[in-house]
């Protein structure tokens, strides 16, 4: 069975930092598109950050951009997401998400989408107080 298993959250105050880490079983992710989700109490999920492999491509939602990068390191099989600078409006649910094929497309719009991605971890809560 293909698992994406998230982890690394918590509960921090504003202005703290985590990295959330996505391990991904079941087969390999290296050459597919791998993002980052999130999901608030009565909020619909919401792209945060994606990676592309070909290209070395990442896109980042506007709202997150200069704070939170997106890593991954292929031979583990894993993806991360570096946040730093927090606030109280990055708490979620945070999921991982990946292609279950490569795709090479150039269109940012492609990857920044949830219908993109196959597989999906169950997520980790991030909480941020002020």
């Amino acid at each position: 069975q293909v698992q994406l298993v998230e982890s690394g959250g918590g509960l921090v105050q504003a202005g703290d930092s985590l990295r959330l880490s996505c391990a991904a079983s079941g087969r390999t992710f290296s050459s597919s598109a791998m993002g980052w989700f999130r999901q608030a109490p009565g909020k619909e999920r919401g792209f945060v950050a994606a990676s592309r492999v070909y290209g070395s491509s990442t896109y980042y939602a506007d709202s997150v951009k200069g704070r939170f990068t997106i890593s991954r390191d292929d031979a583990k099989n894993t993806v991360y997401l570096q946040m730093n600078s927090l606030k109280p409006e990055d708490t979620a649910v945070y999921y991982c998400a990946a292609e279950s094929q490569t795709t090479f497309y150039t269109n940012s719009n492609y990857y920044t989408a949830k219908g993109t991605y196959d597989y999906w971890g169950q997520g980790t809560q991030v909480t941020v107080s002020s």
